[in-house]
């Protein structure tokens, strides 16, 4: 299961996160996100050595900015706090693996 990510609790879910962490950037009106949102809920339950966050970026534009997003879905994988690898758009499960090393 995904978690809300937002900026009171990012620092600690995020960067602060034993796991690596997959973090979709995504809005609610935004429909390839939604052809996604089932995908990235499957990744996180069958992947439990990393964790899955969502920020909405009509909510949190302060996360969004600090990382560059101007697209979504955009996917950014965190790894000991760090960015180790973004990809933008409705991507194939294949896609989503291979960012967290599947």
């Amino acid at each position: 299961m995904s978690i809300k990510i937002t900026s009171d609790n990012f620092e600690n879910e995020v960067l602060k996160s034993d796991k690596p962490v997959l973090v979709d950037f995504y809005a609610d009106w935004c429909t390839p996100c939604h052809m996604v949102s089932p995908i990235i809920e499957q990744v996180s339950e069958e992947n439990g050595d990393i964790k899955v966050g969502k920020v909405n970026v009509d909510e949190q534009p302060e996360i969004a900015s600090m990382f560059g997003v101007m697209n979504i879905p955009t996917f950014i994988m965190f790894k000991e706090g760090k960015v180790v690898d973004r990809v933008m758009g409705a991507v194939p499960k294949s896609a989503i693996l291979k960012m967290i090393g599947k």
